[in-house]
Formats: C-alpha cells, structure tokens, sequence
C-alpha cells in the first residue's frame, strides 16, 4: 500500500533530518536523557508526522479573516488584555522520534567518514550473519512473503480487470510471488574494554564533566557498534584513584590535588587482573583540564605510557577538557614524546562545540 511507501519515505526524511544536525545534537546532551538498552529517543524540532488538518466549524486560524495588507498585527512584547478566550487547537510541539543505536552509530560512522575497526587479540573471529533487508521477485519458499505475493496478485487483478468485488478471490499466480531477500552482514565477535579515566580534583567542574559525558556516550555507541562485547570500566582520580560505577564517575567532585600516574596505575592493575590485551581489545580514554600535582609525576606517567601502557593498548586518546582554572600543561609534556605515535590521539575540547571534532579525532584512527 502508498502508506507504506510513505512510512518508509518520512524514516528517509527523519534520518536525513538526524544526520544534518548530528554535530548540534552531539554538542547537546537533551538526547541522553531519553536513552533506552537500545534505543535512544531524539527531539527534532521543525519537522512534523505528515497528517491531515481539518477545520471544524469553520473556525478561523493564525494568518486568516478580517485585514487589509500593510495592517499592523501587535508588536512583540505588547501584554495582552486578558479578555481571551481558551481554544481546542493543538500547539507546536517537538517531535521525538526513536533511534536504535546502531542506526546512530552507521550515521555517524557516514558523517565522519569513520574506518572500521581493525581488532586483535584471540577473540577477533570475523564471522556474518543474514539480515533480511528486501523483497525479491525469486527465492525459496519457504521465504515467501505471503502478504506481498496477495498485495501484487490483487494489484494485477484489478489492473487486468479480473477482481469482482462481488466474489473477491484473490489468485496468486508465479509472477505474483515474492520473497524476503537478505545480505550478509559483518558480525563483530571481538570483545573490547573501554578505560575511562577523569580528573575529579577541584578544577574540574560540572559543564567539564557534562562534556566527558556527553562525549563518552558517541565513543560508546560507535564502539558497541565494532565489537560483540563491549566492557566499561570507570576510574576517577584527584591525589588517589579507585574504580567506580558509571553514576558516581560523573557526579563525585573532590577538592583535592592531583596525581596522574595514580590513575596509569589502576589501570594497569585492572588489565593484568581481568582484561589481557591477549583476549581483549583494550581502549582507554584520559579526561582532564591538564594539571598535574609535579614534573616528577608527569615524568613518571610518560614513563608508564610508554613502557607499560601503550604496548598493551589499541589506543588512547587524551582529551583536554577546557576549565579557567586548569593550566592545561600534561598535554603539551606528552605532546612531545607521543605527538607521532599512531596509538595516541590528543585532544583540546573547547566546551561542548568541540565535542564533534574531538570524537572524529578520537575515532577516526581505525585502532
């Protein structure tokens, strides 16, 4: 029927309308909010359910009745008399349209231009799977799909002549029939773990940590997107680390100083004690304003990086969230030493209008 082919055509509407304003919704966190397992609802204004309008009693509508041209209408601001009546029609509202996430992730893979990653470690098994995406006029049986077969054979009686809507038999004949139609699809079967470290010491503030969460919700779906299995493990540090849940991750702040490397080495306790880089995909993503307690310290992280961290590691990505009152120093000491390793990617995150180029930078290695 034409209502399906109109569905189908508004979806094509929808996503083309998604993906023209990813970067403003990448830079808002409003979606996150409405977040399921596996879907995530988007508000789209200016874009609305195709629908009749119908005017019962001839009532009178914005923009009709008494009014000559060049009439004044009412400046803005102007207070109203009160004297209003109430109406019965609907207001403007945004609409929410729902998105699976890995319709989200192929967006943003096409927008960015993303390569697909290239996993290691044991549990890299490429295999694919059958989607059924289409109808095909040949194929088995017992893939026939019985409700297009009698929409096109009545289609073909009416065009014919031969449908009486007296004795309404509807006959499929070969050409009738049709059938579901497939491709293979790329099964991811590696499993990953993705690292996420934040600086919890008192420069780091609230817009700083909606950013990190804003930003790590892209790099999770785009992730889940590439692998089978994808782990999370949260570490927050000041002068002292430790592993948390994903709440408290985003909501601790402590007042205390700073001390990187204590963050390097939970991380590398966490990895030899659950997640060997033999079975598993290993990502970690550093979140900070770039303060670090002493040149002692930061000398140790590079050292940790370098001989310990980055060996084990399908990447890490560094991103230097902007905060008056961070000096923003660790990323120009590890710029130097690892500016031109293809495992590290740094970033300067300039409040929430960076977070787009900083997740193309991120993502875009293939790691």
């Amino acid at each position: 029927m034409k209502i399906d082919s109109d569905v189908g055509r508004f979806r094509q509407i929808v996503r083309g309308k998604v993906r023209d304003e990813l970067k403003r919704f990448m830079s808002r966190g409003e979606m996150l909010a409405r977040k399921g397992k596996k879907t995530v609802s988007i508000p789209l204004p200016r874009i609305e359910t195709p629908h009749f309008v119908h005017s019962p009693g001839g009532q009178e509508r914005p923009g009709q009745g008494e009014g000559e041209v060049g009439d004044t209408l009412g400046r803005a601001g102007e207070p109203g008399d009160g004297s209003g009546k109430a109406g019965n029609a609907p207001g403007q509202h945004v609409l929410e349209v729902e998105m699976t996430l890995e319709e989200l992730a192929e967006l943003l893979g096409e927008e960015f231009g993303l390569p697909r990653i290239e996993a290691r470690g044991k549990k890299s098994i490429s295999s694919s799977h059958a989607r059924y995406t289409g109808i095909a006029r040949s194929g088995p049986e017992s893939l026939r799909h019985f409700k297009r077969t009698f929409r096109q054979a009545l289609k073909r009686q009416i065009a014919t002549g031969t449908y009486n809507p007296d004795r309404p038999f509807i006959i499929p004949v070969r050409e009738d029939r049709r059938y579901r139609s497939f491709q293979q699809v790329p099964e991811p079967h590696a499993n990953a773990v993705i690292f996420y470290i934040m600086d919890v010491s008192g420069s780091m503030g609230d817009e700083q940590k909606e950013i990190v969460r804003v930003a790590s919700f892209w790099i999770d779906t785009w992730l889940s997107s590439q692998y089978r299995g994808l782990e999370t493990v949260y570490i927050i540090h000041d002068a002292e680390a430790r592993e948390v849940d994903r709440d408290t991750f985003f909501r601790t702040r402590e007042s205390g100083g700073t001390v990187i490397s204590s963050a390097y080495n939970s991380c590398l306790k966490i990895m030899e004690e659950r997640f060997p880089s033999t079975d598993w995909n290993l990502y970690l993503f550093q979140f900070s304003d770039g303060d670090n307690w002493s040149q002692g310290d930061t000398d140790k992280c590079v050292a940790l990086l370098k001989d310990r961290l980055l060996p084990e590691l399908n990447l890490f990505a560094y991103g230097q969230v902007e905060s008056p009152y961070g000096s923003g120093q660790f990323l120009h000491d590890i710029e130097g030493p690892f500016g031109d390793d293809e495992r590290v990617v740094l970033s300067v995150i300039e409040g929430k209008a960076g977070i787009p180029d900083a997740i193309r930078e991120f993502l875009s290695t293939g790691r």
